[in-house]
């Protein structure tokens, strides 16, 4: 049997998702959680074969808890097609990336396949990143621009983040110029598009 933990933060899609796995006669969901920040301790706990993972979820996003995890093949598993996110996903390390609009029987072929050793990701994802290229943004910048989506001055995404006020207005000139925009509103929204962010 391949043990199997799910973890995403819509309970309806996660129980779902189980509920399919679950008809694989090889595949065993051993567990579900709907926090980033509750993957690690559900791996050590039930020691799964391949974790599925999506990307957004409260506590700490999946790709993050990606890069931390050891021991184990991750999926990520996400509604987010967008080329960025599926270059973070491989600098990460995951085994897979498949959006959710994938038929179960993919999935369960993707999580044998990964299970396997082998890596599967989405092919029309696989073509636009290297279309698109790779991200031009630093993790700073990347801060700055994720803090500015949340509105404020500057003053407060410096107070937010840490920095002081010049350190915040350098980092987001930087990213506007990488990304030729007019301002920071139109930059976060370019690198969202991409999944930069």
């Amino acid at each position: 049997m391949i043990r199997v933990l799910l973890a995403d933060d819509q309970h309806l899609v996660r129980e779902a998702l189980a509920a399919l796995l679950g008809l694989e006669p090889d595949l065993e969901v051993v567990g579900q959680v709907s926090r980033g920040d509750e993957v690690a301790p559900a791996v050590t706990a039930l020691r799964p074969d391949v974790v599925l993972l999506d990307i957004e979820m409260p506590g700490r996003d999946g790709l993050t808890v990606a890069a931390d995890l050891t021991g184990v093949r991750v999926i990520i598993l996400t509604t987010f097609g967008r080329p960025g996110y599926l270059r973070r996903a491989m600098d990460a390390g995951v085994a897979g990336y498949v959006v959710k609009d994938a038929r179960a029987g993919e999935l369960a072929d993707a999580v044998r396949r990964v299970h396997a050793g082998g890596r599967v990701f989405d092919r029309r994802l696989a073509a636009a990143s290297v279309s698109t290229g790779a991200n031009p943004l630093t993790g700073r910048e990347r801060d700055v621009l994720r803090a500015a989506t949340e509105g404020g001055t500057v003053a407060d995404i410096a107070r937010r983040l840490h920095l002081s006020d010049g350190t915040v207005r350098n980092y987001l000139s930087s990213a506007i110029g990488k990304l030729g925009a007019r301002n920071r509103a139109e930059a976060a929204r370019a690198a969202e598009a991409k999944g930069w962010l």
